[in-house]
């Protein structure tokens, strides 16, 4: 399958791009999480799940590395104590620019070549592809 495929090319360009920027202190999928993160700080871990469409399990070993590696904390939820909330560390934040200039170059090589109508049908096409899986994944969940 195409997207698969597209998958797995863009996350090899991306963990080399960020290796070249200089970014060693995490990879493409941990970059996701600080994306959100960078975007809205201090979250729940199922919030963050929503966010970066990665599975709880998944979510929880990655962020025990992060943590080791000093880019994010977790803060108990004054509002349930059962709960914690998901911060970036001061170490994280300083790394948004180079990121999200990585992420800037990649958006360009990904599209390079299209019209912006074209840009714009197919990333209608992919949301219609991304409300159909979800929509699969929370029927199984029932």
């Amino acid at each position: 399958m195409q997207i698969t495929l597209i998958k797995q090319h863009l996350g090899r360009l991306l963990d080399k791009m960020l290796f070249d920027q200089g970014i060693h202190e995490f990879n493409g999928p941990q970059g996701r999480i600080l994306y959100v993160l960078w975007n809205h700080d201090f979250i729940s871990i199922q919030e963050l799940a929503t966010g970066t469409g990665l599975a709880n399990t998944t979510l929880t070993s990655m962020l025990d590395r992060m943590e080791q590696k000093q880019l994010i904390r977790r803060t108990p939820d004054s509002n349930d104590r059962r709960k914690h909330l998901i911060a970036l560390t001061p170490k994280a934040r300083s790394l948004e620019k180079e990121y999200r200039a990585v992420t800037d170059r990649m958006t360009e090589l990904t599209y390079q070549g299209f019209t912006v109508e074209e840009i714009t049908r197919l990333e209608e096409f992919l949301e219609r592809v991304l409300d159909n899986v979800r929509g699969a994944e929370m029927s199984r969940k029932k």
